[in-house]
């Protein structure tokens, strides 16, 4: 795989893999624990879907065999075949895995340690992904968290609502299906026709930032946006053609790089307008794109196409009910035509818990946790 040639917002390489494999199991045993964590509230896609679109009229679905080969609890709706990148960071922060928002049984008690209201397909803009018939926007899943806000209540036993979320954190993992399932699909959207690279950046931080601001009117404190990844090196995009063999899409990376130098940005502009507050900025762009150029340094050996799924690259059609995946899967970066390993989810849970301002910007979750 061609190094990453977009410049924006790469991380630091760590150089061996014992060291990763090293701080992951410090961070398991020395944990921060739900006595500084009380609950994680999770907004994003189908990277970090737990079951919720299981629940919608959806084409957007994971619940079924291989999705889940490596998973405890067999196919979940998660777009993986083990743990997501949540997953990881609830490990280490000593919280249970957060029930999906759509779940029945997700009532009562189960959510005190929070909700999962990601959402495969959804996007930061409300038509994003509507092809895919049912699915939850950012602007959705913001109203479904504060449906739950009268049941958090009446659950908390006499604690203080407003310090339970301000100690919270919310997990923002959006942006990639506003381009993949939007901006990057014509004749299905115009908006690459309307819209520059720069102002569709645009569009989508302001529309983001409203929703932050609505969340943080209702009490939550501490946010983790996840940036972009380097989506013109995942297999779907590969598989399209638009790259020479053995090189990323580079104009899908250099438009990413401009929604995730802004959203660096908004951080910022965020942290001095919200005293009290603490947003952070997960580098994913640039973790990733260590993994992909060196791969071998974190125990990879394929970082060009899927495990899972058929055509170039396996990136053609994602993973179909009863295919056969590789066996190897902890070999590869790539799932699926879109999603990442739960070998790769856990590579990018470690950076954002315990890495250095370059994975994690102002401070790392660990740190977080403890503010």
């Amino acid at each position: 795989m061609e190094k990453l040639r977009s410049g924006h917002a790469n991380g630091a390489r760590f150089s061996c893999w014992v060291v990763v494999i090293f701080v992951f199991l410090q961070c398991s045993i020395m944990g921060v624990g739900s006595t500084q964590i009380p609950a994680i509230f999770v907004f994003g896609d189908s990277l970090v879907d737990d079951g919720n679109n299981n629940y919608l009229n959806s084409l957007a679905k994971a619940n079924y065999p291989p999705y889940g080969i490596d998973f405890f609890r067999g196919p979940t709706g998660r777009f993986c075949n083990g743990r997501t990148a949540v997953d990881w960071l609830c490990e280490m922060l000593g919280l249970p895995y957060p029930p999906p928002y759509a779940d029945p049984n997700s009532n009562g008690k189960r959510i005190l340690s929070g909700v999962n209201y990601a959402s495969a397909a959804g996007g930061i803009l409300e038509e994003t992904g509507r092809y895919f018939v049912e699915r939850f926007s950012l602007n959705q899943q913001v109203l479904n968290f504060e449906s739950n806000l009268d049941d958090l209540r009446n659950q908390m036993g006499g604690r203080n609502l407003s310090e339970y979320l301000a100690k919270s954190i919310a997990v923002m993992v959006l942006g990639s299906n506003d381009y993949i399932n939007n901006y990057l699909v014509l004749p299905l959207y115009n908006t690459s026709l309307v819209y520059t690279p720069q102002a569709y950046a645009n569009l989508l931080l302001n529309h983001y930032s409203r929703q932050l601001s609505a969340l943080f009117s209702v009490g939550l404190r501490k946010f983790v946006l996840a940036g972009v990844g380097p989506l013109g090196c995942i297999p779907n995009q590969l598989a399209r053609g638009l790259a020479p063999p053995g090189q990323c899409v580079d104009y899908v990376n250099q438009i990413v790089g401009l929604f995730n130098v802004g959203l660096r940005s908004l951080v910022d502009k965020l942290n001095h307008n919200h005293p009290g507050a603490m947003f952070v900025y997960g580098n994913t762009y640039g973790v990733f794109g260590d993994i992909l150029n060196n791969p071998s340094a974190y125990g990879f050996s394929v970082s060009d196409r899927g495990c899972c799924g058929l055509g170039r690259n396996e990136g053609q059609i994602t993973c179909l009910p009863l295919s056969l995946p590789c066996p190897d899967r902890n070999q590869y970066v790539f799932w699926d035509a879109f999603h990442p390993t739960q070998a790769a989810n856990a590579i990018l849970a470690r950076r954002a818990f315990s890495g250095g301002p370059k994975d994690c910007y102002p401070i790392n979750v660990q740190q977080m946790a403890l503010i």
